[in-house]
């Protein structure tokens, strides 16, 4: 199992939102960055991510997991853009913000904190325990 990272702004698409699509889960879709696309197509089903709020709040909120593969994004008809469909699995008790994850040496490698842009990262294991303990999980 892997474990990611989906970035997204809240008045766009919020943890809320992720939560009342159910188990069917909702398209990660409009992300236009290749190196985001390549880490969609690198998920398999069941692998694990965070869903961040970005702008407004920049928190993480809580445990997604991907129950779709890699497929085409349904917002375009360019061939080159991919996603995954991710479902809700848990808030987590306590977000944990930017600056908790700055502050913290365990997450100084971490791509949030090292690549601000990225939409959908990749997390290591270690950081993924890290944040499960700071969220209170």
């Amino acid at each position: 199992m892997a474990y990611w990272l989906f970035k997204s702004e809240p008045d766009a698409w919020s943890w809320d939102q992720q939560v009342a699509k159910g188990a069917a889960g909702e398209e990660w879709s409009g992300v236009r960055n290749y190196q985001a696309r390549n880490n969609m197509r690198a998920m398999v089903v069941g692998d694990l991510g965070f869903f961040y709020h970005s702008n407004i709040g920049k928190e993480i909120v809580g445990i997604v997991e991907v129950c779709a593969l890699s497929h085409p994004d349904s917002t375009t008809d360019d061939p080159r853009w991919d996603c995954v469909s991710i479902r809700a699995v848990q808030p987590l008790p306590r977000p944990v913000t930017l600056e908790d994850c700055k502050a913290d040496p365990r997450l100084s490698k971490m791509a949030l904190v090292n690549n601000m842009r990225l939409s959908v990262q990749p997390v290591t294991e270690a950081e993924w325990q890290t944040i499960c303990a700071l969220g209170g999980l």
